[in-house]
């Protein structure tokens, strides 16, 4: 029996990519163009006109039944780290008939893709997803979205439809910058667990090693790689799950690690605060001075940091900020206010404290 011909016509998808746009760029021109660019609108109508899209007006009328929900999806609920973007979250929405509707994906890939489709099957107004490492299918379903897509905690030039974040290659090189230029010589990296974002923190601190001549591929401490770009990473990790790698346990087992591939190691740029804690308190057990002896920088800088003794320099990252910055953007979107600004870059600042001092602490003993 012969095949049955598709009657598939041209689909909104095809618009956009003779346009040069994203699905969701290409529905707000052709359903709100005062939202759009002339020049968008101009190439998008061009498009439509060269293929003959014609859209359908039942599954449209569906569509524009939104809820008053924004979709949140955040790898973690135990994490500090999270837990400060959302209240950015929440607060930007207070004032306003938006609420939140939230989902755990537990670093899961496949669980990401398993609550998008049910976050959208309830026709919210927006949606907020962490990083950039969706799944093609993902990706898929949040650009045929005719909301806003907000990505968040990371950059791209080439987000599904914008994004708020912070340059993670960025701050690896700063913190480590930061290290060289207080006499640090032997600096390692400490990395729990490896996703795109690590590693670009993780890419950083090489890069600003190589630039001063002194990068050892030795001098990086990995427990598990998640990364979509595994070759980045110059070790080869041990199999560990997931949340046993961001420890303090692990953060003192990564120094006695180190120790003993490098003997001159003099100080550590952690992924985490945590893995920093971890390391200082290693250092403390042996009678390892800190900052003269070794210095520490973590990163996200928590409240912690600050109370320990000495203090922990780390890298302040805009969490709240970004939280808020989100929701921003949505609102600016639905009130058709949208400036066209698709990647926004909260910027990063490495937050010096005793733990990394070690110019001034050895000028203070020579007095």
């Amino acid at each position: 029996m012969a095949a049955r011909k598709s009657d598939r016509g041209p689909t909104l998808a095809d618009v956009a990519r003779i346009a040069g746009c994203s699905p969701i760029s290409a529905s707000r021109a052709l359903n709100t163009p005062d939202m759009v660019s002339p020049d968008l609108r101009q190439r998008v109508a061009k498009a439509v006109a060269e293929i003959g899209y014609r859209p359908n007006l039942n599954a449209r009328a569906l569509a524009s039944i939104r809820t008053n929900v924004v979709g949140v999806l955040v790898p973690s609920l135990t994490q500090h780290i999270f837990t400060d973007v959302l209240r950015g979250i929440y607060d930007g929405l207070q004032p306003t008939k938006l609420r939140v509707l939230l989902g755990n994906t537990h670093y899961d890939d496949a669980e990401e893709e398993r609550l998008v489709g049910e976050f959208l099957g309830q026709k919210p107004s927006a949606m907020i997803v962490s990083g950039i490492e969706q799944r093609p299918a993902t990706r898929k379903m949040l650009e045929q979205f005719d909301q806003p897509v907000i990505q968040i905690m990371d950059l791209t030039d080439d987000p599904i439809d914008r994004i708020v974040g912070f340059s993670h290659f960025q701050a690896g090189y700063l913190a480590t910058r930061h290290l060289i230029e207080q006499g640090y010589r032997h600096i390692g990296f400490g990395a729990g667990w490896v996703n795109q974002r690590s590693s670009g923190r993780m890419k950083g601190w090489r890069r600003a090693l190589e630039e001063a001549g002194i990068f050892n591929p030795d001098l990086a401490a990995v427990s598990i790689v998640q990364s979509t770009r595994p070759e980045d990473v110059p070790v080869a990790p041990t199999n560990k799950h997931l949340g046993e790698s961001t420890s303090a346990l692990n953060g003192r087992k990564y120094l006695c690690d180190l120790l003993e591939r490098e003997p001159r190691l003099d100080a550590m740029f952690c992924n985490n605060d945590i893995l920093a804690l971890g390391v200082l308190f290693e250092a403390h057990a042996r009678g390892i001075a800190v900052p003269e002896g070794l210095g520490i920088v973590g990163f996200n800088d928590t409240e912690v940091v600050s109370a320990s003794h000495p203090s922990l320099t780390s890298v302040r990252t805009p969490r709240y900020e970004i939280g808020l910055r989100a929701v921003q953007e949505i609102i600016k979107v639905l009130e058709g206010r949208d400036g066209g600004e698709r990647v926004m870059d909260l910027g990063v600042q490495v937050m010096v404290r005793a733990s990394t001092m070690k110019l001034e602490t050895l000028a203070g003993q020579e007095m």
